[in-house]
């Protein structure tokens, strides 16, 4: 998959599902789940117990039907392995400047976490196709995205931490360029429980809250 198609993939969506289990086969089952769900993307974290052979299961069962992701993801040598275990785009909880500039290199997608507007300008100067603005939630939620776009309108924000079904619809209206999930759609009590049909269901209300909102702001409303 080109890295404008993976990026126009992940915007066209408009939901990062964020993948974190206590097992690698949890993990890769929720994956499934969400697929059958209708999101057409997952970011498996690094956190999870064998995460790259996750990731290759995945793009091995999925191909490019898929648009698969790695997050959590510390240093340039974890984003490699990761790309070659499959991953289109790289997810990072902090801002790294090398493992930007390793993910340029081989024309991958990469989305570092910043939270400040200095970081945020930082990274998106750096060469970021998108910038994960973390943890979003405990720092204002949509109305810090509202005030971060005023002036630097030019940046894509992904808003992760404080992101749910209620709040979806705020996040996007207030300029976020998508939004990531995590446990709001994959649950831990839904995975220990191993209740993927539910992690089906709620990925399919995301969806819908991304569609109909998306559709207002179109129209105006």
């Amino acid at each position: 998959m080109s890295k404008q198609k993976t990026l126009s993939s992940i915007l066209e969506i408009g939901i990062l599902p964020i993948v974190r289990a206590a097992s690698s086969d949890a993990a890769a089952r929720a994956a499934e789940a969400i697929y059958r769900g209708g999101i057409r993307a997952v970011e498996i974290t690094m956190t999870v117990p064998g995460a790259l052979r996750v990731l290759e299961k995945l793009a091995d069962e999925f191909g490019d039907r898929v648009t698969l992701g790695a997050g959590t993801v510390l240093d340039p040598e974890t984003a490699r392995s990761s790309m070659l275990a499959g991953a289109e785009f790289i997810v990072t909880p902090a801002l790294k400047l090398s493992t930007i500039e390793i993910c340029r290199r081989y024309a991958k997608v990469i989305i570092p976490g910043a939270l400040t507007p200095t970081e945020i300008l930082t990274a998106w100067e750096a060469g970021a196709d998108l910038v994960k603005v973390f943890p979003c939630g405990n720092v204002g939620g949509p109305k810090y995205i509202r005030a971060l776009k005023a002036p630097l309108p030019q940046v894509e924000m992904v808003p992760t931490g404080g992101v749910n079904l209620e709040t979806t619809a705020d996040f996007l209206r207030a300029g976020a360029a998508a939004v990531a999930v995590g446990s709001e759609l994959v649950s831990a009590k839904a995975l220990a429980e191993g209740q993927f049909d539910l992690i089906e269901q709620t990925a399919r209300q995301f969806l819908a809250v991304v569609e109909e909102t998306r559709r207002a702001m179109k129209a105006g409303a």
